[in-house]
């Protein structure tokens, strides 16, 4: 098998788009994992939580949630990407829809924005990956 090896480019952003919540856990545990990966690798890195993902940074849920059976809580996933260096982001006007108020959300949310605040990260990034 040939070495494997990674191709050294300039540093690239990542947009993140958590569209999947509680009711596909098994969805919600790789996004963290590969944007603590992309940060790792010099890769800006930003989540982006809308829809259903909105529930995930609802106090409780992602700290009660698991992609597998016995496995790390989705919480420990995000907490790893954090420090790893990427950034949350939390969609304000999908909040409403899943009867969450802003001051109910975990601490490790950067900042409540926009779908417009979205829309300029979709059109100035590398990358963006919906999950």
């Amino acid at each position: 098998m040939a070495d494997q090896k990674f191709v050294d480019h300039d540093e690239k952003s990542v947009v993140i788009v958590m569209t999947s919540g509680p009711s596909t856990p098994q969805r919600c545990a790789t996004p963290f994992f590969m944007g603590a990966l992309l940060a790792s690798m010099d890769a800006d890195v930003r989540v982006f939580f809308t829809m259903e993902g909105v529930r995930l940074v609802q106090r409780g849920v992602a700290e009660n949630l698991t992609a597998l059976k016995g496995g790390k809580t989705i919480i420990e996933f995000m907490r790893d990407a954090k420090a790893a260096g990427v950034r949350f982001y939390l969609c304000r006007p999908a909040l409403p829809g899943y009867d969450i108020e802003v001051n109910d959300v975990i601490d490790e949310v950067d900042e409540v924005s926009s779908g417009g605040v979205l829309a300029d990260m979709i059109l100035t990034c590398d990358k963006v990956l919906f999950f």
